[in-house]
């Protein structure tokens, strides 16, 4: 039976990342892996999506080449030409990856990880199996779309996200169900393409997580402009099957809505079943297995990252747990830390947040100061034609400590980085309002918000 410091059941962004860190730290590591290296993100999720999205970016670009001065007649696209790319781009990153794990030494185990014991794993395939041991395991399952009963998906005519990613012919209408990054996002790539969309959202405003309602009604307005029909504060009530390319989707207004394709949006399932941890006693809260803030499960050998443990289901959190992880195992005194963890959506424009938003702020007590600037005033995205949004900036108002931050505009997911920066190392707006940027670029928005905040915005009336 092979030996091995550390074993990872899982290769997705938290698994193999904390392979790749256990083994630069000196550990001999075996990774596991039932489907593709690199787990959803890579090949069902972030990846493949933001392929996607680039084409649908590229094709709208042309579409509107008048305004550039150019003229592109008789444009066209290649559904199949669309899915090939998306899958050399998939193809080129598991390669990218599985060449990272083996330059590191890190063994590749294909099959299905059970754990038998505190330190002995199963790995099935097929008919044939095998057990390996290690001193430490880590637990990195991920999650998948969850198959809500109710919503009859057939992945066929009602879809999950998986599905979507592969549709080689394009629906004439589609219902998607959830206005949160997978719903936002679909909504973006199929309404470019031609498509009608509606989105139905349970919730008030679009973009729940977001919190803020005057930029959750912006982003509404500008799907609203791309043709998509949103629907908010209205249930699913029930979906049926007509026939084969043909759903009707019964809401809880009472109103009907018929389309070819109906996409589910919402839920996904942890992969915490059928991996032995009942039978070792790890605890579980529903489907999430607990941990502490070294992400050890309550055996202490044993580890657990990335979407298994719930939380904020998000690849560069899964990434950072990995690192964590590794590091903890080796010795190092490290605890992951929760407080500062951005994310993004990647419609047009995008969508991208950090910290508190105001009102978050003012609900925990916090007596803030807001500063925003629009895209129609700087000069970069004027002259990219991209002038839709703003950057918003959340302030302790007796200090100025950013606390928070909030961008729909162009390129918002590589913006925000200053801005998580700011919130991490507690930066207060003088900081960001005194730092030269470059110009002209996006980023002299984040700057004149920091301004605005201060009463010295230049680009822009005061308010």
């Amino acid at each position: 039976m092979e030996e091995f410091d550390v074993a990872i059941i899982g290769s997705g962004s938290a698994g193999y990342v904390s392979a790749i860190r256990a083994a630069d730290l000196g550990k001999k590591v075996a990774i596991i892996e039932h489907r593709d290296i690199g787990g959803t993100c890579l090949n069902r999720g972030c990846i493949p999506t933001k392929a996607l999205l680039k084409t649908a970016e590229v094709y709208q670009t042309i579409k509107e080449s008048k305004t550039f001065g150019i003229t592109a007649d008789n444009v066209s696209f290649d559904p199949d030409a669309i899915q090939k790319r998306k899958q050399y781009v998939v193809k080129r990153l598991v390669s990218g990856v599985e060449f990272l794990l083996k330059s590191r030494k890190a063994v590749i185990k294909s099959g299905r990880g059970e754990l038998l014991d505190e330190h002995t794993i199963q790995i099935s395939t097929g008919d044939n199996s095998e057990r390996i041991k290690a001193k430490d395991i880590v637990i990195a399952t991920g999650s998948e779309p969850a198959l809500i009963p109710a919503f009859k998906i057939d992945k066929k005519n009602v879809l999950t996200s998986d599905e979507a990613l592969n549709l080689t012919t394009l629906p004439k209408d589609i219902l998607i169900v959830g206005a949160g990054a997978i719903g936002i996002e679909f909504a973006t790539f199929l309404s470019t393409f031609g498509v009608k969309v509606t989105i139905v959202e349970m919730m008030p405003q679009v973009v729940p997580p977001l919190k803020d309602k005057k930029l959750a009604n912006i982003i509404q307005r500008l799907l609203e402009k791309r043709g998509v029909k949103v629907i908010t504060g209205t249930k699913i009530e029930n979906i049926e099957i007509v026939k084969d390319g043909e759903v009707v989707s019964t809401l809880s207004n009472g109103d009907e809505i018929h389309t070819e394709k109906v996409l589910v949006s919402i839920g996904r399932k942890l992969n915490s079943d059928g991996i032995g941890i009942e039978k070792l006693g790890i605890e579980k809260e529903k489907s999430r297995i607990k941990t502490d803030e070294h992400l050890r499960t309550n055996i202490s050998n044993i580890y657990a990252i990335g979407d298994v443990t719930g939380g904020l289901l998000l690849a560069h959190k899964a990434m950072k747990e990995g690192e964590t992880a590794a590091e903890i195992i080796a010795g190092m005194d490290k605890k992951m830390d929760y407080r500062v963890v951005p994310w993004a959506i990647f419609s047009s424009p995008e969508i991208a947040s950090v910290g508190l938003t105001e009102e978050e702020a003012k609900n925990k007590g916090v007596d803030v100061i807001t500063g925003e600037f629009p895209f129609t005033a700087n000069g970069k995205a004027v002259s990219m034609n991209a002038t839709d949004g703003e950057v918003k900036i959340v302030a302790n108002k007796e200090t100025n400590e950013v606390i928070g931050a909030q961008i729909v505009g162009p390129e918002a997911s590589v913006m925000i980085a200053e801005l998580a920066l700011a919130v991490e190392k507690k930066l207060s707006l003088r900081d960001i309002a005194d730092t030269i940027h470059t110009h002209p670029t996006l980023s002299e928005a984040t700057m004149e918000a920091a301004k605005d905040a201060l009463g010295e915005v230049i680009h822009m009336v005061r308010r």
